[in-house]
């Protein structure tokens, strides 16, 4: 690393802790239907939204919201996989393009549908602008919500007592979209426009290059599909080459921002959640933990990119960087987009070295609890949380507690399920693509790097990443079924169990703080969290990080 990539990184990681008590503060009191200065501004709108859809405001037990989210994300499923199909003869569409085919309009929609934002295509060879917009785009901001919504019913199951309501669905998904990521994109779609990121209904541009040829030059209305992409930690691109695209991020400074937009609301939501529990600590305890961790990535990337390599004869790794920036932002890019489940990217994963690949995989494989996706990547540590509360509590001899309340086997079963759930896809899933035809013809790479590409596949689609070792060809018959039956296990097989733990929670009485407590917001905690992370959520996957980037990392330096 330089003095420039040290300048970028302290930059960001003080912009990130400064602004997580501001944003998370803001988002406290729109949750908890404090007075904020959106309010009385779109509070006439809420209620008509309320009105249009017939809903009656009445809380929810777990089930209820479990089935009005799955409901909900249902048919958000099927308006985009028609709308795709149907693309050719709808308008906005000046290119003409035809649907794709079924298999590929499934993908795309259990990808969008689930906050994946997985692409087996060419966003601007493929889809028409009217897609782009009514479909991912709405898409981007409907799962981004629901994965918030999940994240409050829990907060509402830990603080409440001897009740079986966590919340309304439609209430919390409508306030997070209308107050929390709308005014958000907007304000990020203005900046990024102005600097340059293109926002058009005009039909592609032909142009002539200098020796003679005819180039076609891509537009539409991009810069508001990417400030929900960031913000919503979606990452599906407007274009094939994603964050890379000029037109997509065309400076240094729509560079940085689109990189701080990444972890902003999953950071801030660290502060939000201590505030609605009523301790401040428990907040910054979360926050300090996936901070660590972060900083650790960053330093194993960084030094692996910037490590004299006697076989390509430089002191940095240039292949597949973006070279307008530097390699440090593709490598900062890389472990941010992967410690969130944000998945767009700025450089070739591909070409990542083998240890700097190791760590974006294996900052998915974890669980997507290193800040992770919006709502997803809190409820998701809460498991691990509940997990570490368990352990100790057996070390120590006492009834585990959380925030006053048991922790019984029901909750330990939920939590392990869900911390289970990806780590069965990613593994299984892979091992089968390994051991089929259809599975393999579609690798690029022989060798421990063509393992990586596919364990790489599976992590990014269980992890709702969307991010990819673009050596792997994904837009296949296997991969599409495959990868899509992944990324919907991925999400809801992790929401269930813990919208079951947040009603279970609800239903308990809170017990007074004593002596014996086991305190979950000091540092003795935060190490004993970091321990269960690695070694449950990792050391599952030794085996085959053994074999895949670890083997081929031997083998460079060798």
């Amino acid at each position: 690393m330089n003095g420039y990539d040290a300048i970028q990184v302290a930059l960001y990681l003080l912009a990130l802790i400064i602004l997580t008590p501001v944003l998370g503060r803001y988002m406290a009191k729109v949750f908890s239907d404090e007075s904020h200065v959106l309010k009385s501004l779109l509070k006439p709108l809420e209620k008509y939204i309320y009105k249009l859809i017939s809903c009656d405001g009445k809380e929810m037990d777990w089930k209820r919201y479990a089935f009005s989210l799955l409901v909900f994300n249902f048919m958000g499923f099927l308006f985009l996989f028609f709308l795709q199909l149907c693309q050719f003869y709808l308008p906005l569409n000046p290119q003409k393009l035809p649907p794709p085919s079924w298999l590929l309009a499934f993908n795309t929609s259990v990808s969008f549908v689930t906050n994946t934002n997985w692409q087996s295509y060419s966003g601007e060879t493929t889809l028409s602008y009217l897609v782009q917009m009514a479909g991912l785009t709405v898409q981007n901001f409907l799962s981004a919500a629901t994965g918030i919504a999940v994240f409050l019913a829990v907060i509402r199951g830990l603080i409440r007592k001897t009740t079986s309501f966590i919340g309304n669905f439609w209430i919390d998904t409508t306030k997070t979209i209308l107050y929390v990521l709308l005014p958000l994109s907007i304000l990020l779609a203005i900046i990024l426009t102005g600097q340059g990121v293109v926002q058009s209904f005009h039909p592609y541009i032909k142009a002539t290059t200098l020796t003679g040829t005819e180039q076609v030059i891509p537009l539409g209305p991009v810069s508001s599909q990417i400030a929900i992409k960031q913000l919503g930690t979606n990452g599906g691109g407007f274009f094939n080459t994603n964050s890379a695209h000029p037109f997509e991020n065309p400076t240094p400074f729509s560079n940085f921002v689109e990189m701080l937009a990444i972890l902003l609301i999953p950071s801030a939501l660290t502060f939000t959640y201590g505030r609605l529990i009523g301790s401040n600590r428990q907040g910054w305890t979360i926050f300090l933990v996936m901070l660590t961790l972060l900083i650790i990535g960053l330093a194993a990337s960084f030094y692996s990119e910037y490590k004299f390599s006697t076989i390509h004869g430089l002191s940095f790794n240039m292949e597949g960087k973006e070279t307008r920036f530097g390699p440090g932002n593709s490598v900062l890019w890389s472990v941010l987009t992967t410690a969130a489940s944000n998945g767009s990217v700025n450089g070739m994963m591909d070409s990542l070295t083998p240890l700097s690949g190791l760590v974006a995989m294996f900052n998915i494989m974890l669980g997507e609890v290193i800040f992770g996706g919006v709502g997803s990547g809190i409820y998701g540590m809460i498991m691990f949380i509940i997990l570490t509360v368990f352990i100790a509590g057996l070390m120590v001899g006492r009834s585990p507690e959380f925030l006053g309340k048991k922790i019984e086997a029901f909750e330990v079963k939920m939590a392990i399920l869900a911390i289970l759930v990806p780590n069965f896809v990613i593994l299984v899933f892979s091992a089968i693509s390994c051991l089929t035809t259809a599975g393999l013809s579609g690798l690029n790479n022989p060798g421990p790097h063509g393992l990586s590409e596919i364990i790489y596949c599976f992590s990014s689609a269980a992890g709702n990443n969307g991010s990819a070792f673009a050596g792997l060809n994904s837009n296949t018959p296997f991969y599409n079924i495959l990868t899509g039956l992944g990324m919907l296990a991925g999400r809801f097989g992790i929401i269930i169990p813990v919208l079951a733990i947040a009603g279970s929670m609800a239903g308990k009485k809170i017990t007074p703080v004593s002596s014996g407590t086991f305190r979950t917001d000091t540092w003795l905690f935060g190490l004993l969290l970091i321990a269960v992370i690695l070694i449950v959520g990792g050391l599952t996957f030794f085996p085959a990080l053994s074999l895949g980037p670890v083997a081929e990392h031997l083998l460079l330096i060798k």
